[in-house]
């Protein structure tokens, strides 16, 4: 299995076609913060791009898979720019979700 250990999401590839990209904040119980969304964002690119992957799978360390939003985050940025900022990029890393030539699943506890 090969792993790339970077930060916030690590990516592996446990088998020939597979990648598993793992949310790497388990303090946070994975709380989706707009530099987590940015690392899931551009690792679910280049997985995307990736020819010999059929499958991405959305794994967590920690607790809990995801709690969403990261709340504290929000409340120390309380204007609307920053929620419309933060709710439109999670609408762009949604998105290849719908267009992906790859199939994607989520590996919960």
């Amino acid at each position: 299995m090969s792993d790339i250990s970077e930060g916030l999401v690590i990516t592996e590839t446990p088998a020939p076609g597979i990648i598993r990209l793992v949310l790497n904040r388990p303090d946070t119980f994975n709380a989706l913060s707009s530099e987590m969304l940015s690392a899931l964002e551009q690792a679910l690119t280049s997985a995307g791009q990736t020819s010999s992957c059929r499958v991405i799978v959305l794994a967590s360390r920690g607790k809990a898979f995801c709690a969403g939003h990261d709340l504290r985050e929000m409340r120390a940025h309380p204007d609307e720019n920053f929620y419309l900022n933060l709710f439109a990029q999670c609408s762009r890393l949604m998105a290849p979700y719908r267009r992906s030539a790859q199939s994607e699943v989520v590996q919960r506890r």
